[in-house]
């Protein structure tokens, strides 16, 4: 892999990591949270003001030197027909929202640890987007217990009952009481059996296999 390549990977994964943070449009700067949209696009609830200026900023997540800083490009779309699951995302991950109206978030361009990226760059589709709803419901039911283990190992955060809201190529995204929680992993899920898989290695399954297996050696 390519210096290129491992620095686009790299600000996809903090992009994937990061969904707080703030928008500037008019000189004013305000909280927003997004998700992921299948195809790469970024999806919130916004102001109207948002929607009628064209000079839109993401900072992700402030705007700090180490943060991702993205010129965007906002798109209104409704909370019924062929965009209304997009909606429906949001409010899976982050709850009911103030806002009443909605948009797609393109990617122009960013700039993130010293490098420019192509927005198109980062809007990546997910490749896990066609298996990720049965994912989800999988692993809340019959594998809670796993993605909690994963959720303590992993954040080092003891969540009650947290709930897998999205998996993607670079990790897992899990909602817990107040926030989600962003399980990363490497190398990267290629499909569902990989999922499940990765989800047991961040809960350390595989690494307690392998000391029982060790300690069954030497004895």
């Amino acid at each position: 892999m390519s210096d290129s390549d491992e620095s686009i990977l790299e600000a996809r994964a903090f992009l994937r990591a990061h969904l707080s943070g703030t928008i500037g449009f008019d000189g004013e700067f305000v909280p927003i949270k997004v998700v992921v949209a299948p195809d790469g696009a970024l999806v919130a609830p916004v102001m109207v003001a948002m929607l009628r200026t064209f000079d839109n900023a993401l900072f992700m997540p402030d705007e700090g030197d180490d943060a991702m800083h993205m010129q965007v490009t906002l798109e209104e779309i409704q909370d019924r027909g062929d965009t209304a699951a997009l909606c429906d995302r949001w409010r899976i991950y982050h709850g009911e929202p103030e806002d009443v109206r909605w948009a797609r978030i393109s990617i122009d361009a960013a700039r993130f640890r010293g490098r420019m990226f192509d927005g198109m760059a980062l809007m990546e589709p997910n490749p896990l987007a066609a298996v990720e709803a049965k994912l989800c419901r999988e692993i809340n039911g019959s594998m809670a217990d796993l993605l909690k283990s994963a959720v303590a190992a992993h954040a080092g955060l003891e969540v009650e009952s947290p709930r897998l809201v999205g998996v993607d190529t670079l990790g897992f995204d899990v909602r817990g009481r107040f926030d989600v929680v962003r399980l990363p992993v490497d190398p990267p899920i290629a499909d569902e059996q990989d999922a499940i898989a990765a989800l047991e290695e961040l809960a350390g399954v595989e690494d307690e296999g392998e000391a029982e297996h060790d300690a069954a050696e030497q004895d």
